[in-house]
């Protein structure tokens, strides 16, 4: 259910900004992203783990909040990271 250390350094480094960047939006989308597909595979066999159920929506709530953010911020980071991580529909 959770991610290694070096698959959140891969992501780190594929949406960071600058070679510094660990913090940006972008970053926090993606490894909540990755978290929130983990958690669902998880949901699909354990239908009655509630607590799961509580930390998933807190984490959907919390990358809500990140692309609300970067939607006013700048729309066309905003498009560009829902395109690539193929949030959007």
């Amino acid at each position: 259910m959770t991610i290694t250390k070096e698959r959140k350094q891969e992501l780190i480094s594929e949406f960071q900004n600058s070679s510094d960047d660990t913090g940006s939006p972008e970053v926090q989308i993606a490894i909540l992203t990755t978290r929130i597909n983990n958690l669902t595979e998880h949901m699909r066999g354990h239908k009655k783990d509630h607590a799961c159920r509580r930390g998933l929506l807190a984490m959907v709530s919390n990358r809500r909040r990140l692309l609300d953010f970067l939607r006013r911020l700048d729309p066309q980071r905003y498009l560009d990271i829902i395109g690539k991580l193929g949030i959007r529909k």
